[in-house]
């Protein structure tokens, strides 16, 4: 009798609860945030393909010339101009990469609003540049920061949302065995007799 007490005490304070199912607003988030970004970044490169050539430069503020300009790159790469050659792999990574965000976004329980921006940018970037191969063959860049590579929205909306879900990352799982420790507990035989003997005083019968 004593052990099935247990069993059942165990089980209740010791099984986390179900988390809570998000609501389409919330997972909308990760959609709106993508739709936004990806909007930002073609609107952004159909202008300097229009008004650039190649390697053409811009000064919007010439007091900051060394350290931001315009300068119109044709990226056949990743980000920031790596692996040059290697654009249909790209486009490729591009399309898991987005179907596993779609399928996190969509299993991801609620109250994870930050989770679900950091989501939104990458998907966001991922798209933006995806689109571009298929458009133009070619990645528009034109964001030249100093000695930094040229990148674009896209690109810089992908490092930040990287960042921010590593981040975010590291801080749930130091939160997790915090709340583990105190929302579980165990209750053995020898607990329940002490309490038992500390409530119940012995008599003795002379």
């Amino acid at each position: 009798m004593i052990d099935e007490e247990i069993s059942i005490e165990t089980t209740a304070r010791g099984k986390p609860p179900e988390p809570k199912k998000a609501s389409g607003l919330e997972i909308g988030i990760t959609y709106i945030i993508a739709l936004s970004i990806l909007l930002a970044d073609l609107a952004t490169k159909l202008v300097i393909e229009r008004n650039l050539e190649i390697n053409q430069s811009y000064v919007p503020i010439e007091a900051i010339e060394a350290i931001f300009k315009i300068t119109y790159v044709s990226n056949t790469g990743a980000a920031f101009g790596l692996f040059p050659t290697g654009s249909k792999v790209i486009m490729v990574v591009a399309v898991i990469v987005s179907l596993v965000i779609i399928i996190y976004n969509q299993k991801l329980p609620a109250h994870h609003s930050l989770f679900r921006v950091a989501l939104g940018l990458q998907l966001g970037g991922a798209l933006g540049n995806f689109l571009s191969r298929v458009r133009i063959g070619h990645v528009t860049d034109f964001l030249d920061f100093g000695p930094w590579p040229v990148s674009n929205i896209a690109d810089i909306s992908i490092v930040v949302g990287t960042i921010l879900l590593g981040i975010l990352m590291i801080f749930e799982k130091e939160e997790r065995p915090a709340a583990d420790d105190s929302d579980i507990s165990f209750e053995t035989p020898e607990s329940q007799e002490s309490e038992a003997g500390e409530e119940s005083p012995v008599i003795w019968n002379e």
